[in-house]
Parts: structure tokens; sequence; C-alpha cells
């Protein structure tokens, strides 16, 4: 594991502090590694939502109503 040195904004050391003195986390090292995990996973789903967004944009047009298209969706999702 590499060691970093970093250097903390006064309000977010004084975060950082209270939630270690909140027992949630026992250093800042573990909690910062788990802010960094949350913030990759966090990337992923947006990724995820972004290439369906851009899927559906270059799908064009629709002359479903919205009726149609909610049952449509319906019926995708209950499979």
């Amino acid at each position: 594991m590499s060691r970093q040195s970093i250097s903390f904004t006064e309000p977010n050391d004084e975060w950082l502090k209270a939630q270690i003195d909140g027992k949630e986390y026992s250093s800042k090292s573990e909690l910062v590694n788990d802010l960094i995990r949350q913030a990759r996973k966090q990337q992923v789903e947006i990724d995820w939502v972004r290439t369906k967004l851009e899927k559906a944009e270059n799908s064009g047009f629709t002359s479903k109503s919205k009726n149609e298209i909610l049952a449509q969706s319906k019926t995708l999702l209950n499979g």
C-alpha cells in the first residue's frame, strides 16, 4: 500500500476528526479510503446512467403514446 501526504482545509480536517471521534472510523486513512471507494462506485453508476441516456438519445423518436410507453416499461421491469 502506498503512503501519501495530503493536506486538508480546516473545516474538512475537523469533519474527519469528528467522524473518527464518533467511532465510525478508526483513522483518517480508513475514512479517506472509504470515501474514495464510494466516489469510485458512484462514478460507475453515473457512467452507466450516462451510457443509457446516450443510447436513448441516439435511438430516435417514437410515435407511441405515454400510456403505451408506460405499459411497455412496466412489462420490461416485471420480466
